[in-house]
C-alpha cells in the first residue's frame, strides 16, 4: 500500500503546469496494445434508446461487452455541455484553491487523487472531484461568491441521470426476464448516487503515464459523459484493450460489480482504464448508480435454480464498497460462494470505484 506516499507526493503537484513527466508518475509498462485493438474489428455497441429492440440490444451488450454507448437517451445536450463547462471551470482553478475542497483522509467527497491510487506503486496522471449528496459545502470553498451556479448544474444533472439510470435498469432487468416490480428497491432513488468528475491534463510523456489504472466499478451501472478526446478503454476477452470512442451527445454505460452479482455473473462488470494525451486535455463525468445502502444485493431468484446456484452471497452496497476498498481486484472473489459451472472467472480475479 502506498497511500501516505501518494497523498504527500501528489498534494501540491499541479499536473497542468508540468513540462516533464515526474518519476512518481512514470509507469514501467503500459501493455503494448494500440488504442484500437487490431485483434477485433468489433466496436463498442452504440444503442438508440428509441429503438424498438433496445431491450434485447442492451441485454446483448451487457452480456458480451459490459459496456455500450446510448443515444436518444433523453438527457438534454445543453445540460451535458453545462456540466462539462462546470467541470472545466473547477479544474482550471489554481491548485491551492482546489485544495481548499480537498477530500478528507477518511472521506469520499471532495478534490483529490484517484481513490484506487493506494493499490499502485505509481501515481496517475489525473485529478478528481467526488460529490456525494449536496455539492454545497465544497462549492462554497471553491467559489465563495458564486457557488450557486455550480450547485444548480450539479443538482439538475443528477436528476436527469437518475431518470436515465431508472430507464437503463428497466431495460437491463427486462432483458434478463425480470421486471422492476420483481426487484422491490429498483424504483427508488438509489443510495445517494455519487458524481465523479475526472480531469486528465495534456501529458508530456503519455506513453509512460496512466490516467486511471484498470478497474471495475462498484456500482449497478455507471453513466459516463466524456468530452471529445479519446482515452477511455474497455478490456474484452480475445480482443484486449478497445477504445470507447467519444460520440457527440452519446453517453457510455458501464456494467458494475453489483449488476454482475445481481445477474449471477450473466452480465460481467467491465474492466476499463483511462489513457492520456500529449496535446489535449480530457474531461469525464461519471454518475455512479447503486441501490439503497441498506438493501442486500444477491443473485436474482429468477436466474437461479438447482443447475444454476447463486454464485454470490448477499451484500449491501456499503459493505461492498468496504470490501472493494480493502481487496480491490479481488472483491468479487471475496463475496463468491460457489464456483461457476461454465468456468467463467470474475473480471476482477485476474486484472488490476472511480471511472474514466
Amino acid at each position: 500500500m502506498h497511500t501516505n506516499i501518494s497523498m504527500i507526493n501528489q498534494k501540491h503537484l499541479d499536473l497542468n503546469s508540468m513540462k516533464v513527466l515526474p518519476e512518481s508518475h512514470a509507469w514501467l509498462s503500459l501493455e503494448s496494445s494500440p488504442l484500437y485493438s487490431s485483434l477485433s474489428p468489433d466496436l463498442v455497441p452504440v444503442i438508440s434508446l428509441t429503438d424498438p429492440n433496445a431491450m434485447n440490444l442492451v441485454g446483448h451488450a451487457c452480456k458480451t461487452w459490459g459496456v455500450f454507448q446510448v443515444t436518444n437517451h433523453g438527457v438534454p445536450i445543453n445540460l451535458l455541455e453545462k456540466m462539462e463547462a462546470a467541470g472545466r471551470k473547477l479544474f482550471a482553478l489554481p491548485i491551492q484553491q482546489k485544495l481548499k475542497a480537498a477530500r478528507a483522509p477518511d472521506g469520499v467527497s471532495g478534490y483529490g487523487v484517484a481513490r484506487i491510487s493506494s493499490f499502485f506503486p505509481k501515481l496517475m496522471w489525473s485529478e478528481g472531484f467526488t460529490i456525494m449528496g449536496s455539492p454545497y459545502e465544497h462549492a462554497l470553498k471553491l467559489w465563495p461568491n458564486s457557488y450557486t451556479r455550480f450547485c444548480d448544474v450539479i443538482e439538475e444533472y443528477k436528476e436527469e441521470m437518475n431518470k436515465l439510470a431508472q430507464t437503463l435498469m428497466s431495460l437491463m432487468l427486462g432483458s434478463l426476464g425480470v421486471t422492476m416490480e420483481d426487484v422491490k428497491w429498483a424504483g427508488s432513488q438509489g443510495s445517494c448516487p455519487a458524481l465523479q468528475l475526472n480531469s486528465y491534463p495534456a501529458c508530456p510523456d503519455p506513453d509512460r503515464a496512466m490516467g486511471l489504472a484498470a478497474h471495475t466499478d462498484s456500482t449497478l451501472l455507471t453513466i459516463l459523459h466524456q468530452n471529445n478526446t479519446s482515452g477511455l478503454q474497455a478490456h474484452r476477452d480475445g480482443a484486449g484493450w478497445v477504445t470507447v470512442p467519444p460520440i457527440p451527445g452519446a453517453l457510455v454505460i458501464n456494467v458494475g460489480d453489483l449488476l454482475h452479482i445481481l445477474s449471477n455473473g450473466l452480465y460481467p462488470s467491465v474492466l476499463h482504464r483511462a489513457m492520456v494525451n500529449r496535446t489535449k486535455h480530457r474531461l469525464s463525468v461519471a454518475y455512479l448508480y447503486g441501490p439503497p445502502s441498506n438493501v442486500q444485493i444477491s443473485p436474482l431468484s429468477k436466474l437461479t435454480d438447482q443447475v444454476h446456484p447463486p454464485l454470490y452471497r448477499p451484500v449491501t452496497w456499503s459493505e461492498y464498497l468496504g470490501t472493494k476498498a480493502k481487496h480491490f481486484n479481488k472483491a468479487l472473489s471475496s463475496v463468491r460462494v460457489c464456483a461457476p459451472l461454465n468456468g467463467f472467472a470474475d473480471a476482477n480475479d485476474h486484472n488490476g470505484v472511480q471511472v474514466g
